[in-house]
């Protein structure tokens, strides 16, 4: 595996120092780490009619009261979530990404469902998003209807793009050149109305290139939604959900489909009726939170650098002399 950044140390390092800071609180009195124990029950008040003998022997007997059972104070109940102030300007002061914070905290891999709620804020062909500050991280999927004889041959008609805290960055409806033969409206969700409020494939294709140049883009069978826009992409900053290793067993052999991962392993249905091109974008970088470690594995095993082959090895034969011949 690749070796983590100073930073990344750093920051772990930090972390690790502010939960040694955090003050113990004090626990009631009564034993709540066993919540099967029975309560001790007050004894009762020694008898002074009773002979000195007797009384000692309740002294001895009557059991002790627990310090501080009046006066102790109730737990806060859950542990305390996500970044202090004085650590979140600390990582922005040392160039570390809200992405390595989340994941610093395990935000990702107990409540990433909860992003799924972002759905409520999601803007319908908005185009780009205003003040979302997009990190090293994208994920993008696409909406086709289809063209030419049949409608079997496929062409962009919605692109939608996510954050990695799953935050609409852009989404549009993209104008056709050619004649629609099949919206394919129960698959894509796209009729002929949304074309009138669409952009052009130019102004689509630029403003998704510049949301993704440089960064690392996420996807499912990216592949296709790359050749719909006429894009490439350098395959090392490619993270591709429907390739990865790890989710090859819900295939059955094939490449396995973005619903049955978002069920098996996020336990969330999609594409129940018409497809969100925003909704499955949001999945596939949920499956990429989830199981980045892995994703990180495969990517240094693949694209580590390969050491230099050593040509200078030292030759046990001596070089040969010219003879020379007398004329």
């Amino acid at each position: 595996m690749a070796e983590l950044s100073s930073n990344w140390k750093e920051l772990q390092a930090r972390l690790k120092a502010e939960e040694g800071t955090q003050p113990q609180r004090k626990r009631k009195a009564t034993d709540e780490t066993n919540p099967h124990q029975k309560r001790v029950k007050t004894s009762k008040p020694p008898d002074h009619t009773a002979s000195p003998a007797s009384q000692a022997r309740q002294r001895k007997h009557s059991p002790k009261r627990a310090m501080g059972g009046v006066h102790s104070s109730k737990m806060e109940s859950g542990p305390r979530h996500g970044p202090s102030p004085s650590l979140a300007l600390w990582a922005e002061d040392n160039d570390i990404s809200t992405e390595a914070l989340a994941e610093a905290y395990e935000l990702g891999a107990q409540r990433d469902n909860s992003m799924m709620m972002a759905s409520a804020k999601d803007k319908v062909n908005h185009g780009l998003s205003e003040g979302v500050e997009i990190g090293k991280y994208v994920a993008m999927d696409c909406e086709m209807v289809g063209v030419g004889p049949g409608g079997h041959e496929s062409s962009l008609a919605r692109v939608s793009l996510v954050d990695f805290n799953g935050r609409q960055v852009y989404d549009s409806y993209v104008k056709q050149k050619e004649r629609v033969t099949d919206w394919r409206t129960a698959v894509s969700g796209i009729s002929q109305k949304e074309m009138r409020f669409a952009r052009s494939f130019d102004e689509v294709q630029r403003a998704v290139f510049s949301i993704v140049k440089d960064r690392i883009l996420v996807g499912h069978d990216i592949k296709h939604d790359l050749e719909a826009l006429k894009l490439s992409h350098p395959p090392r900053d490619i993270r591709d959900t429907a390739r990865y290793h790890g989710f090859k067993r819900y295939g059955h052999g094939r490449k396995p489909a973005l619903r049955t991962l978002a069920r098996e392993i996020l336990a969330v249905e999609i594409q129940e009726g018409p497809h969100s091109s925003i909704e499955d974008a949001r999945v596939t970088m949920l499956l990429f939170r989830k199981h980045k470690p892995g994703f990180d594995v495969d990517h240094a095993n693949r694209y580590a650098p390969k050491p230099a082959p050593n040509n200078h090895k030292a030759s046990s034969r001596k070089p040969k002399k010219s003879k020379s011949r007398n004329t």
